[in-house]
């Protein structure tokens, strides 16, 4: 039993209400805990307090994957091509920009990931939306563009 668990109080609870029952009320005289009353009780705390419990293990979560640095990747569906991410991670927060094999120039990204799991689209637009799963060096999902068309999509880091 563990200080501060709740058998263990109730033990000291038990005690202390026998030490008092030992005790008189309203009399001059005092009266003593018979001994063998006494006896069980400090044997009770006793073992409750040199009990062994098995250490407290904990788990971590696992560390999240670092999505940082370049990606190279593919979409087909409604639309068909390739593109260029690049990513700076903070905690599950994405930031980067992607370039489209079909757009001239960098789109600002905004994203989170949370565990395996991945979503991102472009700043200041609902225009183009990613969600998928990043295993390792890899990550694929589905795109829509403005929640309409879409398709699949694949990446791989440093490609």
């Amino acid at each position: 039993m563990r200080r501060g668990s709740t058998a263990y109080r109730a033990v000291l609870l038990v005690g202390c209400a026998a030490l008092l029952a030992g005790c008189s009320s309203g009399k001059s005289k005092a009266t003593k805990t018979p001994p063998t009353v006494a006896r069980s009780i400090l044997s009770a705390i006793s073992s409750a307090t040199t009990q062994t419990t098995a250490p407290m293990t904990t788990t971590s979560a696992p560390a999240s994957v670092d999505l940082s640095g370049s990606w190279s990747g593919k979409y087909s569906g409604a639309f068909t091509g390739t593109f260029q991410l690049s990513w700076q991670q903070s905690g599950s927060s994405l930031n980067g920009t992607i370039m489209l094999s079909t757009q001239p120039g960098a789109l600002s990204l905004n994203g989170t990931v949370t565990g395996s799991k991945i979503s991102f689209g472009t700043v200041g637009s609902e225009a183009i939306t990613y969600s998928g799963t990043v295993s390792g060096n890899s990550m694929s999902g589905t795109y829509q563009i403005a929640g309409q068309a879409g398709g699949p999509w694949s990446a791989t880091k440093g490609g």
